[in-house]
């Protein structure tokens, strides 16, 4: 990925990585998990439609039995929580604390749900006797495993039909022991990596991230937590719900992203229209999609965070505990994105075509491509945005004290009477050719003494704000210090007074 800002702050970067962040994948039994498969299911097996809570009543109880038992051949626990208020991460946090991080069963949750569910029904207009959906509830139970290659993954059972599970893991944990396992050394913060010993090397390892390894971490965990399978004769259909596809640019210091973060996040709050919300998602602008297109900010612990939302997609930004500008794509709609891939017709024969994007676990490989895709483009366009950052920069280390040989010297206040008239006086037109020496400043300064204006002098050099002439008792205005005092001057003389004069 190469883009404007990355050349701008490359001395300043340590590293850029892409990667999945976080997945939510759905499990569902491909017959069961719509009322007409249902309906025939049960027809099949010779089961009276109106006897469906019957059948699954036996199954419910087997999927409560087998958590008590997993959970006590594990030496975990099983915690009902009444409040939907209480957050299970730090639930199971606090359990991690206590236990340890080694791989096995976590901690057992259960917890009244909405579910999706069937509900007998005849018609009488047609005779025809058939389950219907209905929206229902039930106890559901989550599964919290530290994985030995995923690390920290949960896997929600309801226990009622159809028994759709969600299961949950993060790439950057994944990544982690990857790198662990690649004697890689890193440090992370929270789910970012601020620093890593080979970068390339770690990029080559996420893009490695296998469909075929969550498939059968997948299909391990449903029938250890879900024992109803031999009931339906069927293995579950893994598919995705959430996806979330980072770019990370890991700075080598706060200093350096903390104002270029509130630089172009401004502008981009201001910049940002539907238009480039859809160009980043790789879409055309239409009416249609434009009123579902917004922009938003918000503050949180780890950092600001803007957000460019269309539908059930997004693009965002935000900083991480200062160190790490991260860019990142969501989908709760996977099939939002098209790709050219082989398209199955109902006559049976088939065409390679533009499509949209499978929600199989195995579209994860063409996903990484498109995400990324779409982190590339918004970085280009914050790349376009105009950059104060370095005067922020230059501004905190003028007003901020510095330790000089043992001596702490304090920074410049624009606004000091004395101050003001002495950087004022440095930036007269007759100093600019032949230089200023102190008996020169004297007639602007009546209230300094020569002594003093020689401490200032020294403060202004140690600033870098003049320089000394070699041989000589005159001294030049720097770039920075010509910068800054032309701004300090305009900003009273324009905008300061005459605000107050109103």
């Amino acid at each position: 990925m190469n883009a404007p800002l990355l050349e701008r702050y490359r001395d300043r970067i340590a590293g850029v990585l892409t990667c999945y962040d976080r997945i939510v994948i759905t499990g569902t039994l491909p017959g069961a998990c719509h009322h007409a498969g249902m309906t025939s299911f049960l027809n099949a097996h010779h089961i009276r439609i109106f006897d469906y809570p019957r059948f699954a009543e036996p199954l419910r109880e087997r999927i409560r039995a087998g958590a008590e038992q997993l959970a006590a051949t594990a030496g975990a626990k099983v915690e009902y929580l009444a409040k939907a208020h209480i957050r299970k991460e730090d639930v199971v946090a606090a359990v991690i604390k206590g236990r340890g991080d080694h791989p096995g069963l976590v901690h057992v949750i259960s917890a009244m749900e909405a579910c999706s569910s069937y509900k007998p029904w005849h018609d009488k207009r047609t005779h025809q006797t058939y389950l219907r959906p209905t929206p229902g509830k039930c106890l559901h139970y989550y599964f919290y495993f530290i994985d030995a290659e995923l690390g920290l993954v949960y896997l929600r059972v309801p226990t009622w039909c159809p028994f759709r599970l969600q299961f949950y893991c993060n790439g950057h944990s994944w990544l982690a022991r990857q790198l662990t396992a690649a004697g890689i050394g890193y440090a992370t913060a929270d789910n970012a990596f601020i620093r890593i010993d080979d970068w390339e090397r770690a990029q080559q390892l996420a893009d490695s991230l296998s469909p075929d390894l969550l498939h059968r971490i997948l299909d391990r965990y449903a029938t250890e937590c879900c024992p109803v399978l031999d009931a339906f004769g069927q293995a579950y259909h893994w598919s995705l719900m959430q996806l979330e596809c980072s770019t990370d640019l890991v700075f080598r210091s706060e200093a350096t992203l903390k104002p270029l973060f509130a630089a172009i996040s401004r502008e981009a709050i201001v910049s940002v229209k539907a238009e480039q919300v859809m160009s980043f998602l790789g879409k055309k602008m239409t009416a249609q999609l434009a009123q579902e297109v917004d922009s938003r900010l918000s503050t949180r612990i780890e950092g600001t965070c803007i957000k460019h939302r269309m539908g059930r997609n997004s693009v965002k930004m935000y900083d991480k505990f200062g160190r790490v500008l991260r860019l990142e794509t969501t989908t709760n709609d996977v099939s939002f994105f098209k790709h050219h891939r082989k398209v199955e017709h109902r006559d049976g024969h088939t065409t390679r075509e533009l499509a949209a994007v499978k929600k199989s676990i195995y579209s994860l490989i063409d996903l990484r491509e498109i995400l990324t895709g779409c982190n590339r483009r918004y970085l280009e366009f914050l790349s376009a945005l105009d950059d104060f950052s370095a005067g922020h920069r230059s501004l905190d280390k003028l007003t901020t004290p510095k330790e000089v040989d043992g001596h702490r010297i304090k920074g410049f206040n624009f606004f000091d009477k004395t101050e003001h008239s002495l950087l004022c006086s440095l930036q007269r037109p007759q100093f600019n050719i032949r230089g200023v020496r102190r008996a020169d400043l004297k007639p602007f300064l009546p209230r300094l003494s020569p002594a003093s204006i020689t401490r200032y002098l020294k403060r202004l050099r140690d600033f870098g704000l003049i320089k000394k002439v070699g041989g000589t008792y005159r001294y030049y205005l720097t770039r920075i210090g010509r910068s800054a005092i032309a701004a300090a001057c305009r900003l009273s003389e324009q905008i300061i007074a005459p605000a107050l004069a109103v």
